[in-house]
């Protein structure tokens, strides 16, 4: 019986160079392997130009490179891009670079699918397949990384883990895929440029402060109404608004850093006085800013974009209270690349 190939990326620097050894070679043999796979992102031993034949087919012996593949690329009339990504066991999650006149952004998915239940979220309609390995992140922001340089003439400059998944519930995976894009063994980027954005698990914000992370925090609230929010985002029934804002604090407290909450504001569910004064108080907990959504449809009449009055309302609140606002308008939708419309349709 065939014994199966080991994914030469799980592997670290220091059991790469001992397999080496282990195999009558020099150690620093795996330093260069290491470097092809991650800063070079070698899709294949034969691209490892300067190592022997002999040694590449060693390596082929014992290991494959799961490396994603770009299925399909659309590009959006605003400059958007969107790839379906096929991973090594023929699924496929997606991911989108921003570009704007300042920054490139890449939004990466953590997870093949979702397992929460937000209603109005086409993503959250796929069933969740299994989580992504740290590679697998890796490669998206990579693939998305090489594209920037491509179509923008600059590298990327931003990343934010909106896409597929939730990736508080991948966070071992969530961690080490960072920790390699942001060493100077692998694409070397500030963690400060990078966003983690969370349905709002509270003990793994907690966790992550403990872990003194250096990356940023931004949470999807949508209401600071605890009915609403469970309506809108089943889930949050086990993660009540209360140990949300006490995660929220100890976060702070820790990290010192400010939260970023993303709101969509929709017609008839919190366009009104009650929903923009209780975000308002959930505001004060800890220093934050508000970034408001405009809404993606994804098929169905339940959830309709809010007036303009309805936004201009929650701007003048937040501003009167000195909280920090800005208004995103979606990118990419008409290649459905927009927050909450990864679907996979092309899968």
């Amino acid at each position: 019986m065939q014994m199966e190939k080991k994914d030469i990326r799980a592997l670290t620097k220091e059991e790469l160079r001992n397999f080496f050894v282990a195999n009558n070679d020099k150690a620093f043999r795996g330093n260069q392997v290491y470097e092809w796979l991650w800063q070079k992102n070698a899709h294949t031993f034969e691209d490892m130009t300067n190592i022997s034949k002999e040694t590449r087919a060693m390596l082929e012996a014992n290991f494959v490179i799961n490396h994603i593949k770009v299925d399909t690329m659309q590009r959006s009339s605003d400059g958007t891009v969107k790839n379906a990504v096929r991973l090594h066991d023929d699924l496929v999650v997606e991911s989108v670079l921003i570009p704007t006149e300042t920054r490139t952004t890449a939004c990466v998915s953590s997870q093949v699918g979702c397992s929460l239940d937000c209603n109005f979220c086409a993503t959250a309609r796929l069933k969740r397949m299994r989580n992504l390995n740290p590679d697998e992140i890796y490669d998206q922001v990579a693939a998305i990384n090489a594209e920037s340089r491509l179509y923008y003439n600059r590298p990327l400059s931003n990343i934010v883990f909106m896409g597929m998944g939730e990736p508080l519930m991948n966070y071992p995976n969530v961690m080490k895929a960072i920790e390699k894009i942001t060493s100077p063994e692998g694409l070397g980027m500030s963690p400060k440029r990078i966003t983690v954005s969370t349905s709002g698990i509270s003990k793994m914000i907690k966790k992550m402060a403990d872990d003194e992370v250096k990356f940023k925090l931004a949470v999807s609230l949508h209401s600071a109404i605890e009915e609403i929010r469970n309506e809108i985002m089943p889930f949050t029934k086990n993660f009540p608004l209360t140990d949300l804002r006490e995660a929220l604090e100890y976060w702070y407290k820790k990290t010192k850093s400010k939260v970023t909450y993303e709101y969509v504001v929709w017609k008839g569910i919190n366009d009104d006085k009650k929903s923009i004064d209780a975000l308002v108080k959930f505001c004060k907990y800890v220093p934050c800013k508000v970034n408001l959504i405009e809404y993606n449809p994804i098929d169905d009449g339940m959830f309709q974009q809010a007036s303009s009055q309805a936004i201009d309302a929650y701007i003048k609140a937040l501003e009167q209270h000195d909280i920090v606002v800005k208004v995103r308008r979606s990118r990419g939708k008409d290649i459905d690349a927009a927050c909450g419309q990864l679907a996979n349709k092309e899968a």
